[in-house]
């Protein structure tokens, strides 16, 4: 694993994985079993109010809309709980915030002992919300495509001249950021920029705002794409944004860690494995309650890898099926190709990378020992 980086709580991985603290797993699955995921990454809604310029929602618009209810919702971490899985990050490919289910979510999973963290653009975030979230979240990431408003609103947005989004935006997480420290919560807080490399000189307004806004980190990642490369993403354009990256990441001080993700930024379009092991880890579930082992495979195209939606039937018979583990299987055959059949830089990049060096014996995966890093429950 890379270096974490060092925080007022605790060691912070945002650049690796965290196999290491759920070996259990990675011995169960190297034995062959049917485990659990450790996390899942899941929308509670495919609504979003945004219009990112750099969204990977736009090559999952095929599949069909349908809606999850609060009961749905509730279900399905019953389930979760039963078969052990460990966290949920509401990320994936819609704005959950928006969903009515949202607030009973995060408190139900609460109480079954279920880590959720959260990544919104808070436009839809205010005070009342942030009161009753915020003491159940483990983090929340909140997406700032940029550092001024102007250009927020161009990559966010309809255009430069609506900055009230920005400035909504900000309010929420300030007041989050204050709410946090007055009722001295656990929860760490951090901004995001997804960056196209045209965007080089939102690098260091970015890393500015998070400082000013005394953020727990300020992250900067790269942009996925398609197998088509729909966003029009030339990875090989990174290398020379890394100064600026680097310049970025010496701003940081004792309160806001600055934070590059450097692993992906560098491994561009083709990555070192072929056989895509990570969805057994970290499986990802579509805002329209469709269960795929990957959110690369929420649209259409991808039919035969749908292998359920958790709003028809309960999720822990999606697991147990032929379905799933016929999926999961093919995945990880021969037949499969993450290099040439799958778009870049998924969310399971980094535990695929380290399933597959692991298991070609290339660098095992060793049981994790002293004290956790944050957030050891999300891959």
């Amino acid at each position: 694993m890379t270096t974490a980086v060092q925080t007022r709580a605790g060691a912070l991985i945002l650049d690796s994985h965290k196999l290491s603290y759920h070996y259990d797993r990675v011995e169960a699955w190297e034995a062959g079993a049917r485990i659990a995921p450790v996390s899942v990454d899941m929308s509670l809604t495919r609504a979003c109010g945004s219009m990112c310029s750099f969204c990977y929602a736009m090559m999952q618009e095929s599949q069909a809309r349908s809606s999850i209810s609060t009961q749905h919702a509730l279900n399905l971490l019953d389930d979760f709980a039963d078969i052990g899985i460990r966290s949920v990050s509401l990320v994936s490919d819609g704005e959950s915030t928006l969903s009515k289910a949202y607030v009973p979510f995060i408190q139900h999973a609460a109480k079954l002992g279920i880590n959720v963290g959260n990544a919104t653009n808070a436009w839809e975030w205010g005070p009342e919300k942030i009161e009753q979230v915020l003491p159940s979240l483990t983090w929340v990431r909140f997406t700032v495509a940029a550092g001024r408003p102007e250009s927020y609103a161009s990559i966010m947005y309809k255009g430069p001249e609506h900055t009230q989004v920005f400035d909504r935006a900000i309010e929420h997480i300030r007041y989050a950021i204050d709410f946090k420290r007055r009722m001295d919560l656990p929860v760490t807080l951090g901004i995001q920029m997804v960056l196209m490399p045209h965007l080089k000189d939102e690098i260091i307004p970015f890393a500015q705002l998070g400082l000013d806004l005394g953020a727990d980190y300020a992250v900067i990642k790269h942009c996925s794409d398609d197998e088509q490369g729909t966003l029009g993403i030339d990875y090989s354009q990174y290398e020379s944004l890394h100064d600026l990256l680097e310049q970025a990441e010496a701003m940081s001080n004792e309160q806001t860690k600055v934070i590059v993700k450097w692993t992906k930024i560098k491994d561009g379009d083709k990555p070192s494995y072929q056989r895509f092991y990570g969805p057994q880890f970290l499986l990802q579930i579509s805002g329209s309650g469709l269960v795929a082992p990957s959110g690369m495979f929420f649209n259409a195209r991808y039919s035969k890898l749908h292998i359920g939606n958790f709003t028809e039937e309960r999720f822990k018979d999606i697991w147990k099926s032929t379905r799933y583990w016929r999926a999961m299987d093919y995945l990880a055959s021969s037949a499969f190709n993450a290099q040439t059949m799958m778009g870049t830089l998924p969310i399971q990049h980094y535990v695929s990378v380290a399933l597959d060096n692991h298991a070609k014996g290339i660098a095992r995966i060793q049981p994790g020992d002293g004290r956790k890093p944050l957030h050891h429950n999300f891959l």
